[in-house]
């Protein structure tokens, strides 16, 4: 423990000379540290994803940092230190974990989750809607999953994942029945449709224990992979991309599916 006390202090300290010395950090602010802050998670979330754990460390490193950097400057405001920030998330993690630091008894995950949910619907200031809490600025693959989550942690779901798998059918009838109509006169209602479609994938996802946006990430990484395959191979036998047949293409993408 000593040894994670010293190294925290350590880059406190780094963070007080880089803000006083250095003219970049002296003149970072808040919302100028947003953005990158935002690069830095999704370079986690890819580090994590190819599973590489030295990566995740030099990460992890990184978004700490941002984390002690919004602290510095929330202490020269006179707003916050960083003190007051684990403090912060120290009191919320007891008062939201009651089966540990309270008297109540869970059976199990869910109902740890619906705990969760109807405690911070309290501590709300104002709130009304457990969907509050979504970021408005989450990409809305991620934004869905986290509202399925919420709606879910206050007992508003399915029994189970059979009903959701005919809801996706459904909705992929409507969508089809929708463009069948015709695209240029009934675009926004097959726009509808098809985000109908990909909200109750979602939901289904959920169901079997599936993170969707791991899953379509993995896919894309799989597709790429693939395809620059194709690429470099047809390259090779003197081809190119623009002038070949789908057959031809195909040919090598059968054989990147090998590899």
């Amino acid at each position: 423990m000593q040894e994670k006390l010293k190294a925290f202090e350590r880059l406190l300290k780094i963070m007080d000379d880089l803000r006083e010395k250095c003219p970049w950090d002296r003149k970072q602010t808040m919302e100028t540290l947003r953005h990158l802050t935002i690069e830095e998670t999704y370079e986690l979330s890819d580090a994590i994803i190819e599973g590489d754990l030295e990566e995740v460390k030099k990460e992890l490193g990184d978004l700490m940092l941002h984390m002690v950097f919004y602290s510095k400057i929330g202490e020269e405001k006179q707003a916050f230190d960083v003190a007051d920030v684990l403090n912060a998330i120290c009191e919320k993690l007891i008062h939201r974990h009651p089966h540990i630091y309270g008297d109540v008894e869970v059976a199990d995950e869910e109902e740890v989750k619906s705990n969760w949910e109807k405690i911070k619907l309290k501590e709300g200031k104002g709130k009304k809607s457990v969907l509050e809490g979504v970021p408005k600025s989450l990409p809305a693959l991620v934004k869905a999953i986290r509202i399925q989550d919420k709606a879910r942690g206050v007992g508003f779901d399915w029994d189970n994942k059979t009903q959701v798998y005919e809801k996706v059918m459904e909705e992929l009838s409507e969508l089809k029945e929708e463009e069948e109509k015709g695209i240029e006169e009934n675009n926004s209602k097959i726009e509808a449709e098809f985000g109908d479609v990909l909200f109750s994938l979602i939901n289904y996802a959920r169901f079997i224990g599936v993170n969707p946006e791991d899953a379509l990430e993995r896919t894309n990484k799989k597709f790429i992979k693939r395809f620059q395959y194709l690429e470099s191979e047809s390259r090779k036998d003197g081809k190119k991309l623009g002038e070949m047949s789908l057959e031809e293409m195909d040919h090598y993408w059968e054989k990147a599916k090998s590899i």
